[in-house]
């Protein structure tokens, strides 16, 4: 917990340092929510059928993905981004050469990252219901809060295998902006799935993210129950159990190389 909390106090630090970085943050989620809201005006007609399934409203479908693909994003990117950041400023090797355990070490780089993006979620579901008028009042909260954990493990898995790269790469890695960028294709993050030629539907159903929102979208919109949840959820549980061990053997492996090279301290 000490290094749980001395990870927290230097991120909060750091991101209090930048105040209008900070504010700005949340001035753009609104904008995107209002151009989101307003596009909806426009082609949400125009998608009624492919939506019926969901509910047949187009903002609050995009505006779960926005939330969802928000944690996917979050999942790759910060485990790799404090591992260069401790690459360019000197303290990686200290803290991998430290007796502290990996896990805990991973575990204590995110924790801010994913309290801050937590709340930038939940402001940004606030603004749908109170200022563009979206209902969640048939959510099935409790299967929801069970597909985002996993949703959560799967993307961070990702994200894990993703600084796994940083260490040995020394730089970029192939990962992640990869599995971005398809899951935002193929996902469903901006329209359903159904829409996509027969020949990609094949490729969505790889992706974790087709998985979390579809059945997010059904718990929170429609307040399924978690019998009518569970192929997306079983997919999703069979994914963390499949994508986190190999992560972390992975990052162990990476680990373990760098320090036989002595290339913990280079970037």
């Amino acid at each position: 917990m000490k290094v749980l909390w001395a990870f927290v106090k230097k991120d909060v630090s750091l991101a209090l340092s930048y105040r209008l970085s900070f504010l700005l943050q949340f001035l753009g989620m609104f904008l995107v929510v209002a151009t989101f809201y307003f596009l909806s005006k426009v082609i949400g007609g125009a998608m009624s059928d492919p939506l019926d399934e969901y509910g047949g409203d187009y903002f609050s479908f995009v505006l779960l993905g926005l939330a969802l693909s928000t944690y996917m994003t979050l999942g790759l990117q910060t485990f790799s981004t404090a591992i260069r950041e401790g690459q360019i400023m000197g303290t990686l090797e200290i803290m991998l050469l430290s007796p502290t355990k990996l896990n805990v070490i991973l575990l204590s780089s995110a924790v801010w990252a994913y309290a801050f993006d937590s709340l930038k979620v939940f402001l940004l579901l606030i603004l749908g219901t109170t200022v563009f008028g979206v209902s969640f009042a048939q959510s099935n909260v409790l299967a929801a809060l069970v597909i985002l954990v996993f949703s959560i493990a799967c993307f961070a898995s990702v994200g894990i295998i993703s600084a796994a790269f940083t260490i040995v790469l020394k730089k970029g890695d192939p990962i992640s902006w990869a599995m971005a960028g398809l899951s935002t294709l193929l996902s469903g993050v901006f329209y359903p799935v159904t829409v996509l030629p027969e020949w990609l539907k094949g490729f969505s159903s790889v992706l974790p993210l087709t998985y979390a929102l579809n059945a997010m979208r059904h718990a929170v919109l429609q307040g399924f129950s978690f019998y009518e949840l569970r192929y997306d959820i079983l997919i999703l549980i069979g994914f963390s159990l499949v994508l986190l061990p190999l992560a972390l053997f992975g990052f162990r492996q990476a680990v373990k190389r760098a320090k036989i090279e002595g290339s913990l301290v280079h970037y």
